[in-house]
């Protein structure tokens, strides 16, 4: 199910390669934790695993305004990424729903990080997780 974002003409949905037409929301719901497991993988060196958790809950936050369904009750102040409630919620909605807040959720994180360092360093620090094929491991930079 494609999830680019309207008006993103470069930059490509982050589950482009990781799910195919016909997907059920299981399948859609792995991709985007595989997605936020890979994000926090890549960078954690860079923000810290607090950093990271906390873009993380506040796009869940602000996504949740538009897909209320998605407000799931996390720690006062989490220490790491934990999708597991995200996926919960996500199981129980029809794929196409979870297409929708899926790539809601990334474009809410991509923004946030954008507010912060800016889009071009955004772009770098998730080139390597939006191009990524699927089963493949995030370079923590590939700028070298």
């Amino acid at each position: 199910m494609p999830m680019d974002s309207p008006g993103e003409h470069r930059r490509p949905s982050p589950l482009h390669g990781r799910v195919k037409d016909g997907d059920g929301a299981e399948q859609l719901a792995d991709a985007i934790v595989a997605v936020w497991l890979d994000i926090d993988q890549a960078l954690h060196p860079i923000i810290g695993r607090r950093g990271v958790a906390a873009l993380f809950h506040r796009s869940v936050k602000l996504t949740a305004a538009v897909h209320p369904w998605l407000a799931v009750s996390h720690a006062a102040a989490p220490a790491a990424v934990e999708p597991s409630a995200l996926r919960a919620a996500l199981v129980q909605q029809g794929p196409a729903e979870v297409a929708a807040a899926g790539g809601a959720l990334f474009e809410t994180f991509h923004g946030l990080l954008a507010s912060l360092v800016g889009e071009s360093l955004t772009q770098r620090l998730l080139h390597a997780v939006w191009n990524q094929p699927a089963g493949a491991s995030p370079a923590q930079d590939d700028a070298k």
